[in-house]
């Protein structure tokens, strides 16, 4: 067995120990979704997200790749796609680190000291300059919608299905709209 495999596997062991931890494929440690919540005496508390990790072959030498599944309001994480911005993970990263550090040191960091000079999310960045308040508040709301343990456990399941019935949503809403040579009416 050679040792980043031994070491990916020493990694998400510790892990799971602490948190729930999923894996995708079983006879693989590479790929996993891991219950984190969010930091106390934050506007994230309460909160449950489930997030994506995907280990590299030349983990630990190489960061691993970690993305929020469920919609988090956050200046550094990408709402839509949930990517994460963060330094440790995508440029500093040394094979010092392991899983255990990005759920209880960076992530929390990163919740509770967001940075709103390098945003993914501009808006959740520019709301939180210019109005800490409705910032917060706009937090709360999301960790409300989409943190439950319910929306965890659903996030990413249906994401196909939602997008045939949107598209099939957007035919039938097609109906009844007029054509666009009727403008001339107006």
């Amino acid at each position: 067995m050679s040792s980043p495999k031994r070491r990916i596997e020493t990694d998400v062991m510790k892990l799971m120990s602490d948190y729930e931890v999923t894996l995708v494929n079983d006879n693989s440690m590479q790929e996993f979704y891991v219950r984190f919540k969010g930091p106390e005496e934050t506007p994230f508390e309460g909160g449950l997200w489930k997030i994506h990790v995907e280990l590299p072959d030349q983990y630990p030498y190489k960061s691993p790749s970690i993305g929020f599944v469920n919609r988090i309001y956050h200046p550094n994480i990408d709402e839509l796609s949930g990517s994460v911005c963060l330094d440790v993970i995508n440029q500093t990263w040394s094979p010092m680190y392991d899983m255990i550090n990005i759920f209880e040191v960076f992530l929390p960091q990163l919740l509770r000291y967001p940075n709103p000079t390098d945003p993914l999310n501009g808006e959740a960045a520019a709301l939180m300059m210019r109005e800490p308040k409705a910032y917060d508040a706009k937090v709360k709301e999301y960790v409300t919608k989409y943190a439950s343990k319910e929306a965890a456990d659903e996030a990413g399941e249906d994401s196909e299905e939602e997008s045939e019935m949107s598209s099939v949503a957007s035919f039938e809403s097609r109906d009844d709209e007029e054509p666009a040579g009727n403008m001339e009416e107006l």
